[in-house]
């Protein structure tokens, strides 16, 4: 089975970076487009980013445009989420998911599109 690990969240000060990695198992990531989605409490989950299998189209929300960048290495079968000006706002927990893809021109930012999805990982912006 697909099985999806985020790491690389952690405390960071407003303005900083931080780079998420999204590592697949189970299962080649060549063919899946993949997102990545926050959640805050009391909040619907949002999503962030995503990149398509083979064409790698990108999409980006509004909120993170200009700041975030998102890119995938298949031979090391790992999704990149790079977030740089971070602000208080980005606190959430950080996922990823996957979803094997119907058309490789186009990838969708939401939750309901995506299959597979990893535990979370934890992102505070804080000074």
């Amino acid at each position: 089975q697909l099985q999806l690990v985020e790491s690389g969240g952690g405390l960071v000060q407003p303005g900083g970076s931080l780079r998420l990695s999204c590592t697949a198992s189970g299962v080649a990531l060549g063919s899946y487009d993949i997102g990545w989605f926050r959640q805050v409490p009391g909040k619907e989950r949002e999503g962030v980013s995503c990149i398509s299998s083979r064409s790698m189209s990108t999409n980006f929300a509004d909120s993170v445009k200009g700041r975030f960048t998102i890119s995938r290495d298949n031979g090391k079968n790992t999704v990149y989420l790079q977030m740089r000006s971070l602000k208080p706002e980005d606190t959430a927990v950080y996922y990823c998911a996957a979803v094997r893809s119907f058309s490789d021109y186009v990838c969708y930012l939401t939750s309901s599109s995506y299959r597979s999805w990893g535990q979370g990982t934890q992102v505070t912006v804080s000074s």
